[in-house]
């Protein structure tokens, strides 16, 4: 658990862990956006294997008004833009396999061409056969998660990024990549430009719809004024909110890797969407 500090969070690694060092990575990747009008992010103070220290983000209420400045500069983050689908933040270790407690990987340079091909594989795949080998998923569950994945993967649910992210030139958005509701901060500054601020990420190149789509998994306080605020800086594809629940699908699954079987009948229902 971090300690918190009057200006500080000190998070204490596990021996032997890259975690710490993987998200301070994160957070750095995710600062360079700032300039541009991206979103406030907790700022790395000191980072080791051992030992992580970020400055402590005062927060205040939830307003419209804010929510809507935090859609925008979200916005902005995204189309700060990433090298290639499923890739590390900068100063990532060598010696990284991938991020979180579910060490979900990253992909090598090259190895997903597009959205689908990346998904499939690097997020919804590798969850399946995690909770396949564990005996999570008999069967029926893997078919129906492969017969996704191979819909996924074949481009169907395909779609273009954010008008910012699409104008800025890169192949992918910079992903916060565990936006839930917990990790975005509205500032105690009610006027604060940008809202609203991110902590503990899992960042990596993606879909921006994939962020999008976290935040509306738990619920998120004022959430349709920060997707408004979100479209009319950066219109998102026709059809996103149809492809919200596919999004959500990576999440989901992880959820059920990490805390049993209680999420396993909604990701099913979900899944048997766009099966």
């Amino acid at each position: 658990m971090p300690r918190f500090e009057r200006e500080n969070v000190v998070k204490i690694g596990s021996p032997g862990s890259d975690e710490l060092l993987c998200e301070a990575a994160g957070l750095r990747w995710l600062v360079e956006a700032e300039d541009g009008g991206g979103i406030r992010i907790a700022h790395v103070r000191e980072a080791s294997r051992e030992r992580l220290v970020e400055e402590r983000i005062e927060t205040g209420a939830p307003t419209r008004a804010a929510a809507r400045r935090t859609g925008s500069s979200l916005a902005r983050m995204h189309a700060a833009g990433a090298p290639w689908w499923g890739c590390p933040p900068p100063g990532t270790p060598d010696s990284a396999a991938g991020i979180g407690r579910a060490l979900t990987p990253w992909a090598p340079r090259g190895a997903a061409s597009s959205w689908g091909a990346f998904f499939a594989e690097y997020r919804v795949m590798f969850y399946v056969r995690l909770l396949r080998d564990d005996g999570s998923f008999g069967p029926r569950e893997t078919a129906l998660l492969e017969q996704v994945a191979s819909r996924v993967a074949a481009g169907t649910f395909d779609a273009p990024q954010p008008a910012l992210v699409r104008e800025s030139g890169a192949p992918c958005a910079r992903l916060h990549g565990d936006l839930w509701a917990g990790n975005v901060l509205y500032l105690a500054d009610p006027g604060a430009p940008t809202g609203g601020a991110l902590i503990d990420p899992m960042a990596y190149g993606g879909h921006a719809e994939t962020d999008l789509a976290m935040l509306q998994l738990f619920g998120y306080p004022f959430l349709e004024d920060v997707l408004a605020g979100y479209d009319e800086a950066s219109p998102l594809a026709d059809g996103w909110r149809e492809r919200v629940g596919l999004h959500q699908l990576a999440p989901l699954l992880l959820h059920c890797v990490l805390f049993g079987g209680g999420y396993i009948p909604e990701t099913l229902a979900i899944a048997r969407r766009y099966a």
